[in-house]
């Protein structure tokens, strides 16, 4: 492998790229793993409650995580398989409540000391969400947008708890936790009054960021939607609802490669947004005809959006978080291909001979910028990769698929 590694870097330096440098840039980007792909999204607040509000996992591919236990031993598994910085992804609904009845506007810090243990063990960031759905208060189809204010006010206190939360969280770690607002409110057909759920929405966001919180340990975004089950015809948190709220207050955005419609593309809203707002934050998956959060491929799709985080010069100012949920298939060999392809299309990225295309670009030769641009795809990516993977002693290739198919047959098997 070294002598093909040689080979490879030898034909990007005459491109003028330093693979060397670009392995360990790549390596320290942080990429945030959802703990959701590890049970279905289903939680430890009621393990046996169904999902609502416009998600839905299918299958029931068995050894599926049954307590934070278990969903910890998974992602410690699921790492070994995982080059780079890793941050975990958390949802409130995945605290730890000692089989007591918690509601969500009680939880606290403590529901959560486990996971932050979890993570200072292995040099993980944390970051949060809020859970607004599977809830009997988000039964309707509406939480912050609710037109009755007792359960709107249920979680807005939700939405701060939260936010103490992570802060908490932030402080103990040392390191800023992003929390994510995604709300599944909308109605399955045509509303009469589409503004007044979106005034209730503004609202009640307001009351929760109005609590003052250190912007150090803790920063907010919010998310969008096109459409969800249940809310085919409207969706209150629309793109250009939680656009406007994010530049009219300087949050973070949102930006879910599988919440816009199918033959749409998140990549090029990056650089649009990113005059307007500090930050943003991606969730990345894939659609398959519909927001499914299909495993995540080194596909089309997620090369232009790490394409274009490069190309922006935006690795400091775009949070990649993964979004998907199989239960078709074995978890861990989920995760890990997902978290693998995403870190796979910053690498391709990354090795792109950028500067050549731009200089190209303004001379206006257009014929060598997209000369370059084919060059690009078949370079000796391939072994740059694998030495990514050598340098973070990560198992790949059949090696991973042996060592997943091991654990299932040890651990996985033995949960019924």
């Amino acid at each position: 492998m070294a002598s093909t590694y040689k080979e490879a870097k030898d034909k990007y330096a005459k491109l003028g790229i330093n693979t060397d440098k670009v392995i360990d840039a790549v390596k320290d980007i942080p990429l945030s793993m959802h703990c959701w792909q590890g049970d279905d999204v289903g939680g430890f607040e009621n393990p046996d409650g169904g999902l609502t509000g416009g998600i839905q996992a299918t299958g029931n591919y068995p050894g599926k995580a049954r307590n934070p236990e278990e969903l910890r031993q998974d992602i410690q598994e699921a790492l070994k398989y995982i080059p780079g910085k890793t941050r975990l992804n958390l949802h409130a609904i995945y605290g730890e409540f000692g089989g007591k009845k918690v509601d969500r506007t009680e939880i606290s810090y403590d529901n959560f000391k486990g996971w932050v243990a979890f993570c200072k063990k292995n040099k993980m960031g944390i970051d949060f969400n809020p859970t607004y759905f599977s809830h009997p208060l988000s039964a309707d189809g509406f939480t912050l947008s609710n037109a009755n204010k007792k359960i709107r006010k249920f979680w807005i206190d939700h939405g701060i708890a939260c936010r103490k939360i992570a802060e908490k969280i932030g402080k103990e770690l040392n390191n800023t936790v992003i929390t994510n607002f995604w709300m599944p409110d909308g109605y399955k057909d045509l509303p009469a009054d589409r503004l007044a759920p979106r005034k209730r929405m503004e609202e009640s966001l307001d009351e929760i960021f109005s609590v003052k919180i250190n912007k150090k340990y803790n920063r907010d975004s919010v998310e969008c939607k096109l459409f969800g089950i249940g809310s085919e015809s409207y969706v209150v948190g629309s793109h250009e609802f939680f656009m406007g709220y994010a530049v009219k207050n300087q949050t973070l955005l949102t930006l879910d490669s599988g919440h816009f419609h199918p033959t749409e593309t998140i990549a090029d809203k990056i650089s649009s947004m990113l005059l307007f707002v500090p930050e943003i934050l991606l969730h990345v998956s894939r659609g398959v005809r519909w927001d499914s959060d299909h495993v995540v491929l080194f596909d089309d799709n997620t090369n232009a959006i790490m394409q274009e985080i490069v190309r922006c010069g935006a690795v400091n100012k775009v949070h990649i978080g993964m979004d998907f949920f199989d239960a078709s298939i074995n978890r861990i060999t989920a995760w890990a291909l997902g978290m693998r392809s995403a870190r796979k299309a910053l690498l391709a990225a990354m090795l792109d001979p950028i500067a050549q295309m731009r200089d190209a670009e303004k001379k206006g030769d257009f014929g060598t910028r997209l000369a370059l641009m084919e060059e690009a795809k078949t370079m000796p990516f391939a072994a740059v990769w694998e030495e990514l993977c050598e340098r973070t002693k990560t198992k790949s290739g059949m090696e991973m698929i042996d060592g997943i198919k091991s654990y299932e047959n040890t651990v996985l098997a033995a949960r019924k």
